[in-house]
């Protein structure tokens, strides 16, 4: 067949957008090609989340054009990628595309929708699956197993609810506040992780002595949130906190200032995790605080291409000109991890695959990455801080990310004190 032919058949047979398709190797045996799936949320409303893996998945391509070499033995390297468009029912169809279809001998999973469908379908046929980017409280409550049982073939590696709120605490301890918190939620798997009254945010509120106001659950749809205004601003809140995405986030805020609610505190987990949407308030952006995942300042190091993170974000604002985002440090470290797993195993070996990524202790970009010491079963739990948007002072940006409290991660040095909201108008 003639290159044209070729891809001419493969965009038939759906493999045009699926990934890396190496011609020369197209008639290797099955046994000699490993093929890897990713899911992830390139398009909907959560897309910010997924806005550095292209890139990733680029440089992916490139680290693995050769091939993997294993045991002595070199196989080929093929990607499936999957964009579930930050839906539900689509997830579904996507893991049913990766497990079922295209037999995937490893999937990895880069948002929180898609890891239960993908986790039940890939536990069910003895697929190996990693997923980060979700509390793993969220990924493994919802699924009913416990930290003591786990899973049979899918793994996690990510922080926990509960290690926000130490750093969300952490930071109001340093400030003066008349410790009320009014608290919304999205009403997903992350946002009732968080809302927990056990695990997530009111638990650690109640032992720390802040009393919660709870604005409660809202959809996904919503653009209204006047009732939940109304509600804090009449029980006088000083803090405001609780799960919403950017978009959100941007919608409340601009109701509350026509509402005249002026917090002092506004730390919401997700929402303020990228540039973009603490750009979007303009300059009602300054001193927006949330937890941080992973930044240039990390004292870690890729375990494939042997980069810095803070050289992988000069990397990433160099080739794309735009300002670094935390999820570059996950999507790269998902890769890691996936990759380390291939090379510890036999990679068609599905038990042997399984057993390795159970048996990894990884020193990644955004830090240790270790299952096989976890009390957590099929859980490595990762690094978080606490960290406020301030005007930037080199005007390479409108704002800059600071870390402000690191009591969870000492090894992550503290840039600031947080600055109530009053103090920066």
């Amino acid at each position: 067949m003639s290159r044209r032919q070729l891809l001419k058949a493969a965009g038939a047979l759906g493999l045009a957008g699926s990934g890396s398709v190496t011609f020369a190797n197209i008639a290797n045996a099955a046994s000699s090609t490993i093929k890897i799936g990713w899911v992830g949320c390139l398009s909907g409303i959560r897309a910010p989340f997924a806005e550095p893996d292209p890139w990733i998945q680029e440089r992916m391509k490139t680290y693995l054009k050769d091939g993997l070499k294993i045991g002595g033995k070199t196989y080929n390297v093929e990607l499936v990628i999957r964009d579930n468009q930050s839906e539900p029912n689509r997830s579904a169809t996507v893991a049913s595309e990766l497990v079922l279809r295209e037999k995937c001998d490893l999937i990895l999973v880069q948002d929180g929708d898609a890891q239960i469908p993908v986790g039940e379908l890939a536990d069910a046929r003895g697929v190996p699956a990693i997923s980060t980017m979700l509390p793993w409280q969220a990924w493994m409550f919802p699924r009913k197993s416990t930290p003591d049982k786990g899973f049979p073939y899918t793994f996690h590696f990510f922080w926990g609810a509960d290690d926000v709120v130490k750093n969300f605490i952490g930071m109001w301890q340093s400030v003066e506040t008349n410790k009320k918190v009014g608290t919304l939620y999205i009403d997903n798997s992350p946002g009732v992780a968080f809302a927990d009254p056990s695990e997530g945010l009111p638990a650690g509120l109640a032992q720390a002595g802040y009393r919660e106001v709870p604005a409660g659950l809202y959809k996904l749809t919503t653009d209204d949130f006047s009732n939940q205004i109304s509600a804090l601003k009449n029980e006088g809140v000083d803090i405001v906190s609780g799960f919403a995405y950017g978009p959100h986030w941007v919608t409340l805020w601009n109701q509350a200032a026509q509402a005249g609610f002026k917090p002092q505190i506004c730390t919401i987990a997700a929402a303020f995790l990228f540039p973009s949407a603490v750009n979007a308030l303009g300059d009602r952006g300054d001193g927006m605080s949330t937890e941080v995942w992973w930044t240039p300042a990390y004292p870690f190091k890729s375990s494939l291409t042997g980069q810095s993170a803070a050289e992988l974000a000069a990397d990433w604002e160099k080739t794309t000109g735009r300002q670094w985002t935390q999820p570059i440090g996950y999507a790269h470290a998902l890769w890691e991890v996936g990759i380390a797993a291939l090379r510890n195993s036999d990679p068609k070996d599905k038990k042997s695959l399984r057993d390795a990524i159970a048996g990894l202790d990884l020193q990644t970009v955004v830090g240790p990455v270790n299952f096989k010491d976890s009390p957590i079963k099929n859980v490595a739990v990762t690094s978080l801080a606490g960290g406020q948007w301030r005007k930037a002072k080199t005007g390479k940006a409108p704002y800059e990310l600071l870390i402000v409290h690191n009591g969870t991660a000492p090894f992550i040095p503290k840039q600031s004190d947080l600055t109530l909201l009053s103090k920066l108008s």
